[in-house]
């Protein structure tokens, strides 16, 4: 590849996540906590590549448009409100490319797991140390999106939850920790606990055992 230094091809997106990811379908509980904030739907299929094992990195197919290359940059520690939400924060950084399948018949090969994904999707920002939604400012400025996506995969159905901070590199932990502060000031339904064990990127998920047997 070859390109200025600022092209994005070359130094891809920098961001800062947390995710939890739970067993069982999207409880009406917690669409409903999450309606209280402006959000846009959207439904696909993205397909992960599992074998060979990468360790550190996350390769997926996006609704069949568009490859996804995600490196782990590590841990700067945990997103912890000690009110039943406790996360494991990872900075990520990640080239896009676009993708089209070679024939109208064609099939990922083994070592590819479709994901079929119905999520919502707000936006925020930080201004003078508040928090805005929708998320307003100026372009390449850092923002968050809080995500709440109903899964089924391998015949289960799962959902989960995630904050993703993009932007300038030392906006993404102030950005973030303070949507955290605002999303979750409203108190989660009876029962729902955003634990640690449960902190994990799709692609972590995949690979555990867990998402291998049905849960009964």
């Amino acid at each position: 590849m070859t390109g200025p230094p600022g092209d994005p091809v070359i130094n891809g997106v920098l961001s800062l996540e947390v995710r939890w990811i739970l067993p069982g379908s999207l409880d009406l509980a917690v669409a409903d906590w999450y309606a209280a904030f402006p959000s846009e739907a959207e439904s696909r299929e993205d397909s992960y590549l599992l074998q060979p094992d990468m360790a550190g990195m996350s390769v997926k197919v996006r609704a069949r448009q568009a490859l996804e290359v995600k490196a782990l940059g590590g841990s700067p520690g945990t997103l912890d409100r000690r009110d039943r939400v406790c996360g494991r924060l990872q900075y990520w950084r990640k080239w896009s490319f676009p993708f089209r399948p070679v024939g109208p018949g064609w099939s990922f090969p083994d070592g590819w797991t479709p994901v079929r994904k119905q999520r919502r999707t707000s936006q925020f920002s930080l201004s003078r140390g508040r928090v805005t939604q929708p998320a307003a400012g100026r372009e390449g400025e850092p923002r968050c999106a809080v995500e709440l996506t109903a899964i089924h995969a391998r015949h289960q159905d799962w959902w989960s939850l995630g904050l993703e901070a993009t932007g300038p590199g030392d906006g993404l932990r102030p950005v973030l920790g303070a949507t955290a502060e605002f999303v979750f000031a409203r108190p989660l339904p009876p029962g729902v606990d955003l634990r640690l064990q449960d902190s994990l990127s799709y692609a972590e998920w995949l690979r555990l055992p867990l998402c291998i047997t049905p849960c009964g």
